[in-house]
């Protein structure tokens, strides 16, 4: 029985016509929304260092699901371990729920455009939490070059009261070494306040082993302050017949 009910799983969830796009390992988001009744997750593990402080964050979970063509919901929910000296925490960053809508995205054009928006709720363990309900958006753009360069950039806004508001931005120029292997390198940043700048870069690349699951593999660093991380994950695209 236990043999038939995955054989009937596999069978509603799998098709071929279809290649994942992930959200991840850039700071720049897909400019691709998941298509519609597809699952997609997306999931990895970082180690970051600023100063005397080292965050360890596992798992990352990006689940995203298209809900019609060119609309797909999101959730985010991430666990944190953060080590000061001798003193370690550990809990859970506050959930984010929301959505990406495709803007453009036509086949005699050569420039596709995303939104998205999540709503971050103060629902994270103590020390974790911003304690406050904010949004955090995103515009992203990507454009093909030649058959195997592309250019993908995003601006965004987040919101947590009006002492705690930020523009992003990001740049990724990407290339593709074969059919498997992408590499990019990528210039991000924030605004903080609006006002106070700054300013990063990181790299890395991804492979894909089918047209459902990829793995990545990312490392970046401040360019105006000391904030180094090395990250790596693996995505997962469920497709529904």
């Amino acid at each position: 029985m236990k043999k038939i009910v995955i054989i009937i799983l596999m069978i509603a969830f799998t098709k071929t016509n279809a290649q994942i796009s992930t959200d991840r390992p850039t700071q720049t988001e897909s400019a691709l929304t998941v298509n519609s009744g597809d699952l997609q997750i997306e999931s990895g593990y970082l180690v970051a260092f600023e100063n005397d402080i080292k965050s360890t964050i596992a798992p990352v979970a990006l689940f995203r699901y298209g809900i019609t063509k060119g609309i797909e919901v999101r959730i985010l929910s991430q666990f944190q371990t953060s080590k000061q000296n001798n003193l370690t925490s550990k809990g859970i960053s506050d959930l984010q729920i929301g959505t990406k809508i495709q803007l453009l995205n036509k086949k005699d054009i050569n420039t596709k455009i995303a939104f998205s928006s999540q709503l971050s709720l103060p629902t994270g363990s103590k020390g974790f939490s911003s304690e406050k309900t904010g949004s955090i958006n995103r515009l992203s753009f990507s454009h093909s070059i030649t058959n195997s360069t592309s250019i993908g950039y995003g601006i965004g806004y987040d919101y947590f009261g009006a002492e705690n508001e930020n523009a992003t931005y990001s740049i990724s120029f990407g290339k593709a070494v074969n059919n498997k292997v992408g590499i990019y390198i990528e210039p991000y940043g924030t605004f903080k306040n609006l006002n106070n700048h700054i300013s990063n870069i990181d790299a890395g690349f991804t492979y894909l082993q089918n047209d459902h699951l990829q793995f990545d593999f990312s490392f970046g660093t401040g360019i105006n302050q000391t904030n180094n991380y090395i990250s790596a994950g693996i995505s997962w695209l469920i497709e529904h017949k």
